[in-house]
């Protein structure tokens, strides 16, 4: 595989830009936005700076890279965060400057849609950091959850290895962000189930690659995919969005990662819990269950279709879930099946 830098890190008072590569949600929820802002300073220390396109709604792809080229080009700015994800920054990436990238390294967080930018760095040669919304993670609710703030702080800030731990709860969506209630209160909880553990006993570590299965469709038709020799020895990283695609609609795209040779190359695969419920999509606590089961078993059979030697966790809190965990992308990850355990490098 081959070598990812490794940004180095912020320390307190140094900028962070605050960006939205995709959908401009600070635009159409202002006051979410503000108090996900203030609760950054409060958790870090850092200064949020905002851009043109921050809050610009229906800005252009060419306009929001303008702000992303900027950010990564401004020396004072040593970290940069999307406010959310959305539906078309693949039309983005195309005007990014990789020169500047690759000359000052600086972490990325993002998730969902932001598969697009994590993936264009992973090819630049840069680490970066899957999850983290300002929108969804910092701003709604009474508080930031901890497992969110433990790993916000080790990506931004400390470089630590962390274990990954189940919050024991977990949300699909909050409220909608125009109710005052989107502030103060969290959305609807429900217990969590213990994580699927397939494949042999033993322990794999390899630096993560992957993203959203819906937006990783769309980069494997554009042909922005790496080399599937890049990923010899990987952890693959899975998860689905509050589209809320079927079971089948999963295990087809995995087994077409099968067929592609991606699946036999990594050396383990950690999927995510998915949402199974939205705004206009409600199930019971049953039927809910349901769903996650025949993703999770769709993703595991296909897994060990192509590769009975990879090392498989099904259920773990990141991408789109609350609380989630912001997990490395390019950086390393080991699955242990031995002791069923998730370890995560934040260097």
């Amino acid at each position: 595989m081959p070598a990812l830098v490794l940004p180095p890190k912020a320390v307190p008072g140094d900028r962070v830009a605050v960006v939205s590569p995709s959908f401009a949600a600070p635009g159409f929820a202002p006051a979410v936005h503000e108090q996900a802002l203030r609760r950054l300073v409060e958790a870090t220390g850092l200064v949020p700076v905002e851009y043109p396109t921050t809050r610009q709604l229906g800005a252009s792809p060419q306009d929001r890279a303008r702000d992303l080229n900027a950010a990564f080009a401004d020396p004072t700015i040593r970290a940069v965060l999307a406010t959310i994800g959305g539906d078309d920054q693949i039309l983005v990436v195309p005007h990014l400057d990789a020169a500047a990238v690759r000359a000052d390294p600086k972490p990325f967080l993002g998730y969902s849609d932001n598969t697009n930018l994590l993936a264009w760095l992973w090819q630049q040669g840069v680490a970066g950091f899957y999850g983290g919304s300002t929108q969804v993670h910092l701003g709604p609710g009474p508080a930031v959850d901890d497992v969110h703030l433990a790993s916000l702080r080790a990506a931004l800030l400390t470089g630590e290895t962390l274990t990954l731990t189940e919050p024991g709860e977990s949300e699909d969506l909050g409220h909608d962000w125009l109710d005052p209630r989107a502030l103060t209160e969290h959305g609807e909880r429900e217990p969590t189930e213990p994580w699927t553990w397939a494949g042999p006993a033993r322990s794999v570590t390899g630096p993560t690659w992957g993203g959203c299965l819906e937006v990783l469709d769309w980069l494997a038709m554009a042909d922005r995919f790496p080399p599937t020799a890049d990923l010899e020895g990987a952890v693959l990283l899975l998860e689905t969005s509050e589209e809320l695609p079927s079971a089948q609609t999963v295990q087809r795209w995995v087994r077409s990662l099968g067929e592609r040779g991606l699946l036999a190359a990594v050396a383990g695969v950690c999927v995510a819990r998915p949402p199974v419920t939205g705004f206009e999509v409600r199930l019971d606590a049953e039927q809910r269950a349901a769903r996650r089961a025949e993703q999770r078993d769709a993703v595991v059979g296909e897994v060990a279709r192509y590769n009975p030697d990879a090392v498989v966790c099904v259920g773990v809190p990141f991408g789109h879930t609350r609380p989630q965990w912001i997990v490395p992308y390019g950086g390393r990850m080991t699955l242990d099946g031995a002791t069923r355990t998730v370890t995560a490098s934040y260097a």
